[in-house]
């Protein structure tokens, strides 16, 4: 699944195909807990793939998938509650699913966008890509990329909209929810 092109007076571009390392890749995310202090967690299971081009990285396209059932806060009981119909309802939803339709520069790098699905409603998102390394070759002789990506949702958005009004005011679960990803590209052989 290679590509390469000719620009006059550079060297050939090489889109190739990258799997995401799901041992060294992290899907963390953040939410106000009773108005006061933030929640985190993170989803243990992430899988994809795409193509990408160090030299034309606007040219990349990816798609991921995180298993909900592997959500983790370091509370069973909120966890199984996160789980359950009234957030992500795995039974009935086991993938979050990301799929790119673009890349562009930004200000502060590069986005990445796309159409993130959860509970089986897509909504367009746009990360902002940080740290976006150079290829390297691991001890084993693999070709490595790595990345960073932030961004916001509402997750009334996704219908999970499960809350309690606080005495004083304010809710339960906040609905603005902060992603963090940390993503390790393998280049396939």
């Amino acid at each position: 699944m290679e590509a390469s092109s000719t620009t006059e007076g550079t060297t050939p571009a090489r889109s190739t195909a990258w799997t995401i390392d799901g041992s060294h890749t992290n899907a963390t995310f953040s939410v106000r807990h009773l108005m006061i202090s933030n929640v985190r967690g993170e989803f243990q299971k992430v899988t994809g793939s795409g193509t990408f081009d160090p030299q034309k990285p606007e040219s990349a396209s990816f798609k991921a998938e995180i298993e909900v059932g592997s959500i983790s806060t370091r509370e069973p009981q909120r966890d199984a509650h996160l789980r359950s119909a009234d957030f992500f309802d795995a039974e009935h939803f086991p993938l979050i699913t990301f799929q790119s339709t673009s890349v562009r520069h930004a200000d502060k790098g590069l986005e990445l966008v796309g159409d993130l699905t959860i509970r089986g409603t897509t909504h367009e998102v746009v990360l902002a890509i940080e740290n976006l390394s150079a290829p390297s070759k691991d001890p084993w002789g693999n070709d490595r990329v790595g990345a960073s990506a932030t961004t916001k949702i509402k997750r009334s958005d996704f219908k999970m909209t499960w809350n309690t009004a606080l005495e004083a005011g304010g809710v339960v679960v906040g609905d603005e929810v902060k992603i963090a990803i940390d993503v390790e590209l393998v280049r396939q052989k």
